[in-house]
């Protein structure tokens, strides 16, 4: 068992979708505090280590199903680099650490990280089977990360980050939806009993009404008098231009390009991704701070 099989079967390029954990400390206009950005590396160091524990158990628990996918065969339990046993181990471990990092760091966010590991437990054995609610729970796993940035920061969350989050989330797992769909189409092979569940037709549909909700929910955001007044200026509707440009770029990737299958690779390889979130960050940053 190598290194770099262990690190691959954690899926650190996962990690960045973790970084929700700062967007409490962000949209509070408080990211420059020192102790509270702290606590949020440590809240992000200890999800990341349990998510990946997570990722060994759905690893596990796929094992024949990945070694069907055109992508997935590769991963370490199912090329046979790590072995059961072995990811048993590991997957525990991380757990432990996750958990246990977390707990120190404050109670309250070790219990909402604990119902993360139960529900993502459910949806490993059962709830990823099940059309819709298998994506909704995907979207509410991102939602519990804003909650525990809530937590270990004692930052109140706007209802408007959580909508926005749980909207955004779940337009991306319809589009890994939809990637799945069209691999099946290709090959037919299902990578996921679900896919009973969905075509394209329904996963377009749904997908272009994620899309545009998520575009009104931030435009209403960015123009409610309270958030006008709480940041003081009436120019944060401005940002909204990065928004549409990233949405209508994911739907490029997906629709186009036929490659939405993971969010995370998107981001981390995608440069017109990578400079319209840029864009949103430094444009969004400059008119708060």
């Amino acid at each position: 068992m190598q290194l770099s099989s262990i690190i691959k079967l954690m899926r650190p390029h996962q990690y960045i979708k973790n970084l929700f954990v700062f967007l409490p400390l962000f949209f509070a206009l408080k990211i420059t505090d020192t102790s509270l950005l702290f606590n949020a590396v440590i809240a992000f160091i200890a999800f990341s280590l349990t998510a990946s524990a997570i990722y060994t158990l759905n690893d596990y628990h796929d094992i024949e199903e990945d070694r069907q996918h055109p992508k997935k065969k590769d991963r370490p339990l199912a090329s046979g680099a790590i072995n059961k046993s072995q990811a048993i181990s590991i997957m525990s471990v991380l757990f432990v650490a996750g958990f246990t990092l977390m707990a120190i760091l404050s109670l309250k966010a070790a219990a909402i990280l604990l119902a993360y590991v139960i529900m993502n437990i459910a949806y490993s054995f059962y709830l990823k089977h099940v059309a819709i609610l298998d994506v909704v729970i995907i979207a509410i796993g991102f939602v519990l990360r804003l909650f525990i940035g809530s937590a270990v920061t004692d930052i109140p969350l706007s209802m408007w980050i959580v909508v926005m989050t749980f909207l955004l989330a779940l337009f991306m797992a319809l589009a890994k939806r939809r990637d799945d769909v069209l691999i099946y189409l290709d090959t037919g092979k299902k990578m996921r009993k679900v896919i009973d569940g969905y075509n394209l037709q329904f996963l377009d549909t749904a997908m272009a009404i994620m899309a545009s909700v998520v575009i009104v929910s931030y435009t209403i955001y960015t123009t409610s008098p309270e958030v006008v007044a709480r940041v003081h200026s009436e120019y944060l509707y401005l940002t909204s231009l990065f928004v549409i440009l990233g949405i209508m770029r994911y739907l490029q990737v997906a629709f186009v390009l036929k490659d939405s299958g993971s969010p995370t690779k998107i981001v981390l390889k995608d440069r017109f991704m990578q400079l319209t979130l840029i864009g949103w960050v430094l444009s969004f940053a400059w008119i708060l701070y």
